[in-house]
């Protein structure tokens, strides 16, 4: 009850213009596969996705000031965690997520505990959170069980079957699983950036030791940040692994990955709410239509996404330290202060 109270509370506090665009753009997903073939609804599962893993990295690093470059981590885990019961013991996908979650947690509370136990941070974490990803990559490489490095296969069935119960099926019910993700992660941040765990995380990100003396258990609240960022993540991790059918170390687990995690947030504006969903729309969008330029042209340019994506990172940068949302909060009134748009930090996110 309290929860819901809480959460009835942010949506009632959120300026009148935030609240009908929530609904308005609510309402345009719920109907917006009516009007879309095929493609164009693989492309809008891809932008839910990423707003919703992004979201989840950036209770992480937007709100606690804890960066991690080893997201992957988090997603091979959880994607190998369900797709295995499933393809060995016949464990539904539903009862998978709560053992991937487990297993996800567990790691991040290892990799947490080392780190903020000895007192890493900033960069020796993030150098630390690749170091697991890469350890785990390998270790996958040879894990046999799940097929090492030649690839771990789910069984395809036909497309126009509807299956929920095993995620199994059309991409329609796909799609609407990424929405309810990423609607999930939008409530779960807010509600978290408006209570008590949302201002200790932000007292943390801008000057731990300041917080500390405050009486605020850094170490708890860092590690309830990554306990939480790691069991949304494995969530992501089930959903690719049954959406593509097909895993390999190499990819899930590769810190290619992880970077495509974090751009979004980062893009659309990090410490913000909105911000990972914008910038999931904007890299997603552009990458498919770089694509679909260059297929059109007959030409291929070997990493033409990664060079997008340099690009779209180092122009954010230069113009738009804080991402792309706070200029448009702050020019349409989506916000009330600047500490909601992500203005009150710098580029850095402190």
């Amino acid at each position: 009850m309290s929860a819901r109270r809480d959460l009835v509370a942010v949506f009632a506090d959120a300026p009148t213009r935030s609240r009908t665009a929530l609904i308005v753009l609510l309402a345009a997903l719920l109907a917006l596969p009516l009007a879309l073939d095929r493609y164009l609804l693989s492309v809008m599962i891809l932008i839910l996705y990423f707003a919703y893993v992004g979201q989840a990295w950036n209770i992480m690093m937007g709100f606690c000031g804890q960066l991690s470059l080893g997201h992957a981590l988090y997603v091979g885990l959880g994607a190998y965690t369900a797709a295995a019961l499933y393809q060995h013991f016949g464990i539904i996908p539903w009862v998978g997520m709560v053992a991937a979650v487990l297993v996800c947690v567990i790691a991040a509370t290892i990799i947490g505990w080392l780190a903020f136990r000895f007192g890493i941070s900033g960069t020796y974490f993030a150098l630390l959170t690749i170091a697991f990803a890469e350890f785990t990559r390998i270790g996958f490489d040879h894990f046999g069980w799940v097929g090492g490095s030649g690839g771990f296969f789910l069984k395809v069935v036909q497309q126009d079957r509807f299956d929920l119960l095993n995620l199994r099926g059309h991409p329609l019910m796909f799609y609407y699983l990424a929405l309810g993700l990423a609607v999930l992660g939008f409530v779960l941040s807010a509600w978290l950036l408006r209570g008590r765990p949302g201002f200790y995380f932000r007292a943390i990100r801008d000057n731990e030791e300041a917080a500390r003396a405050a009486g605020v258990n850094t170490f708890r609240y860092k590690m309830y940040a990554i306990q939480v960022s790691a069991g949304m993540t494995a969530l992501a991790g089930v959903f690719f692994a049954f959406f593509y059918n097909n895993l390999f170390p190499e990819q899930i687990f590769n810190i290619g990955r992880s970077i495509e995690i974090i751009l979004a947030p980062i893009i659309g504006g990090v410490g913000t709410l909105f911000g990972p969903v914008l910038g999931a729309a904007v890299l997603t969008l552009l990458s498919e239509g770089i694509n679909e330029a260059l297929a059109a042209t007959g030409h291929e340019i070997p990493g033409a996404k990664q060079i997008l994506y340099g690009i779209a990172l180092g122009l954010s940068i230069m113009f738009m330290p804080h991402g792309i949302w706070p200029g448009i909060a702050r020019r349409f009134g989506f916000a009330r202060s600047r500490e909601e748009t992500g203005e009150g930090r710098d580029a850095r996110g402190r």
